[in-house]
């Protein structure tokens, strides 16, 4: 076989099984309807006045997860990484990303409803809220996040 050939062949056999479907197990069947959840304070990461709504799956847990964040105008979440990749998608408002250690509002790129990122772990970043903003998380557990400035952390 050419090069190219196994080239070819091995492209599409990876495209098969990145977009074949996930299989779950019957009990984990979810179906939520755009307003039948309901956020709640917290999550006990993020300073005060952010709220969540886990739609499937566990953040605390092995496992993927989704998860919604409904953030208020000027929200700020300082500079910080995870264990785990993050998937992140705006559903409302403006997320405003950057990178580095320290939060510069004037270094960031303004993601609006649609838009989309992903970071591997360990890759520092931090995000403004303008106007009511929701994103939806998604993940694998346990999930964590941690500070460059322990000062940043609520939860110390």
């Amino acid at each position: 076989m050419t090069y190219d050939r196994l080239l070819i062949a091995g492209t599409a056999v990876a495209i098969a099984v990145l977009t074949a479907p996930v299989a779950l197990a019957q009990d984990d069947h979810v179906l939520i309807e755009s307003d039948a959840f309901e956020y709640e304070a917290g999550p006990a990461s993020l300073d005060e006045g952010a709220e969540y709504a886990v739609l499937y799956g566990d953040p605390g847990s092995d496992g993927v997860f989704a998860m919604r964040l409904r953030l208020p105008d000027g929200f700020h979440i300082a500079p910080h990484h995870h264990t785990q990749p993050e998937i992140v998608t705006v559903i409302s408002g403006t997320f405003r990303l950057g990178m580095g250690e320290e939060a510069d509002p004037e270094a960031t790129t303004a993601l609006e409803p649609g838009g989309f990122f992903a970071y591997p772990p360990g890759m520092v970043h931090y995000a403004y809220a303008e106007g009511e903003t929701v994103i939806q998380l998604n993940s694998s557990g346990p999930w964590t996040i941690t500070y460059v400035d322990d000062a940043d952390d609520p939860r110390m």
